[in-house]
C-alpha cells in the first residue's frame, strides 16, 4: 500500500453547518414551528420542541466539540422570529445572545459562517404573504442590516439565503414545505423575490463591511435521465435542471430569469455573489412517469448500485461532487462546500462517504479550483424538517430525551482531517480499509 497524504492549502475551512430551527429548540414564532403542530406535515407527527437545546445553553458544549476536534470554522444560522418578533419590535436580549455566540466562536479560534435565512420565517411574515409578497424585501434588508450592526465585529462571511430553491419549490410548488402550496404562477413570484431580497441584503452588507464575503448556498442536485434513450426522460431530467440548479445561479450571473414561459430581467441582481456556497449531498436519475402528476409526472431513482442511507433518501455518489465543483467554475468565483453528509444511525457508512467526498474535494483543490472550505453535515444530530427525527446526520449522536452527545466514529475521522489539513493513506486504513485500493494504488 502506498503512504500519502492529500493536503489542502493553508487557511482551508473545516468546519460543520447548522441551522437555527434544527437545533436551538422551542422557536414557537416562526412558521416552521406552526407548520409542525398541524397533523399530517411531519413524518411521525415529530416536533422539533427543544431540539438540540441550543437556546437552552447547550451551543457552548457544542462549539467546545467543534473546537476540540479541530475545526477551524462553524456555519449557523440566525433565526429572524427571535430577532424580530414583530414588525416594530427588535429583541436584544437575542441579539446579545447572537452575539455572545460569534464572539466565543472567536475565543475558541473559529471562524463564523452566519446564515442570515435558514428555512423559516417570523410568523407575522406568513401573515403578510411570505415569500409572494415583495414587501418581504424591505424587511428582510432592515432585518441584515440590525444583523450585520450587531454581529460584524466577528462576522465577515455570509450566507444571505440557504437553498432558495429548496424553498421555492418545496414551499410553493410541491407543498412538503410550508405554506403547503401548488402554484406554479406564484413560484415566478417566489424565486424573483428570494433572488431580490439576496441582492439588496448583499448592497447592505457591503455598505456597513467593506470586507465582507457575501454568498448564496445552493443545493446543487445532477440529475440525468434514467433512460438516455428516452426523450421524455431527457426532457424531465433537462427541466428540473433549469428550474433546480440552474434558475437562480443563472440569473445571479446575468440579471435574467427565466423557467419554462415566465422571464423576468432583474439587472439589480447581476454579480451580487463574493463567492458560491455549494451544498452536496446526492446526484441522481428522473424518469417521465404519468402516474406521479402530483411530482409533475417525474420519479427519481440513484444510480445502480450506490449504497444507500438509512432511509434511502440520500446515495452515496461521491462524483457528484466533483461535477458539482466543476460547474460552479462557471460563475468565476471561489466556492466553499456549505454542506455535505449523509443519514446513518450506526456510523457504518458516514465514514466511507465522508473519505470518498473529501478524496474528490481534494482532487478539485489539487487542479486548482478555487474550493475555500468545507462544511460537513452535521454537527448532532437534529430535527430534519418533513422527515422530523427519523434521520441521523450528526458526527456527534443526540439521545434527544436526554440531551446527551455521544461521539460516532466518523467524528474521530473528521477530527484526524481537520487537524490534518487533509487525508492520509493510514486514516484510510484504519476507518475504511476497503477504499485504501482505490484512493491509494500501489
Amino acid at each position: 500500500m502506498a503512504q500519502a497524504t492529500f493536503h489542502f492549502p493553508r487557511g482551508f475551512l473545516w468546519g460543520t453547518a447548522t441551522s437555527s430551527h434544527q437545533v436551538e429548540g422551542n422557536n414557537t414564532n416562526n412558521n416552521w414551528w406552526a407548520w409542525e403542530q398541524e397533523p399530517g406535515h411531519i413524518l411521525h407527527e415529530d416536533k422539533s420542541g427543544v431540539a438540540c437545546d441550543w437556546w437552552g445553553g447547550r451551543w457552548r458544549e457544542d462549539f467546545d466539540l467543534a473546537s476540540e476536534a479541530g475545526q477551524n470554522a462553524l456555519r449557523f444560522s440566525v433565526e429572524w422570529s427571535r430577532i424580530q418578533p414583530s414588525p416594530t419590535r427588535w429583541d436584544h436580549a437575542a441579539l446579545d445572545r447572537y452575539h455572545e455566540m460569534v464572539r466565543s466562536l472567536k475565543e475558541r479560534n473559529m471562524i463564523s459562517m452566519v446564515t442570515l435565512h435558514h428555512f423559516t420565517d417570523p410568523i407575522w411574515v406568513t401573515e403578510m404573504g411570505g415569500w409572494e409578497n415583495e414587501e418581504i424585501i424591505k424587511y428582510f434588508v432592515k432585518y441584515t442590516q440590525k444583523m450585520v450592526e450587531a454581529l460584524g465585529d466577528y462576522v465577515n462571511l455570509w450566507i444571505t439565503i440557504n437553498e432558495p430553491n429548496v424553498l421555492a419549490l418545496l414551499g410553493y410548488a410541491l407543498a412538503r414545505f410550508p405554506p403547503g402550496e401548488r402554484d406554479l404562477n406564484s413560484l415566478g413570484r417566489v424565486f424573483s423575490n428570494l433572488v431580490r431580497a439576496h441582492a439588496a441584503a448583499y448592497q447592505v452588507i457591503h455598505k456597513l463591511q467593506s470586507t465582507a464575503q457575501v454568498g448564496i448556498a445552493f443545493n446543487y442536485r445532477p440529475v440525468m435521465p434514467n433512460r438516455s434513450w428516452s426523450p421524455l426522460d431527457r426532457l424531465q431530467a433537462s427541466l428540473q435542471d433549469n428550474i433546480f440548479n440552474e434558475n437562480i445561479p443563472q440569473a445571479l450571473r446575468t440579471g435574467k430569469m427565466g423557467f419554462l414561459f415566465w422571464k423576468k430581467s432583474l439587472p439589480q441582481i447581476k454579480g451580487t455573489q463574493d463567492f458560491i456556497g455549494l451544498n452536496y449531498y446526492s446526484q441522481e436519475y428522473t424518469s417521465f412517469n404519468l402516474l406521479r402528476r402530483q411530482e409533475f409526472f417525474s420519479s427519481h431513482s440513484y444510480p445502480s448500485g450506490a449504497t444507500l442511507s438509512d432511509t434511502g433518501f440520500l446515495a452515496n455518489t461521491p462524483e457528484g461532487l466533483i461535477k458539482a465543483i466543476h460547474w460552479a467554475l462557471q460563475f468565476k468565483i471561489p466556492i466553499i462546500i456549505t454542506e455535505n453528509g449523509i443519514e446513518n444511525s450506526a456510523d457504518s457508512l458516514r465514514q466511507r462517504y465522508l473519505i470518498q467526498h473529501v478524496h474528490q474535494l481534494w482532487r478539485a483543490v489539487n487542479h486548482n479550483h478555487p474550493v475555500k472550505g468545507y462544511f460537513h453535515w452535521t454537527l448532532i444530530d437534529n430535527f430534519e424538517w418533513e422527515r422530523g427525527w427519523t434521520q441521523r446526520f450528526g458526527l456527534w449522536e443526540l439521545d434527544l430525551a436526554t440531551q446527551t452527545r455521544r461521539k460516532r466514529p466518523s467524528a474521530d475521522l473528521y477530527t484526524e482531517i481537520c487537524r490534518e489539513n487533509g487525508l492520509s493513506s493510514e486514516m484510510v486504513e484504519r476507518f475504511a480499509p476497503e477504499l485504501i485500493s482505490s484512493l491509494f494504488p500501489g
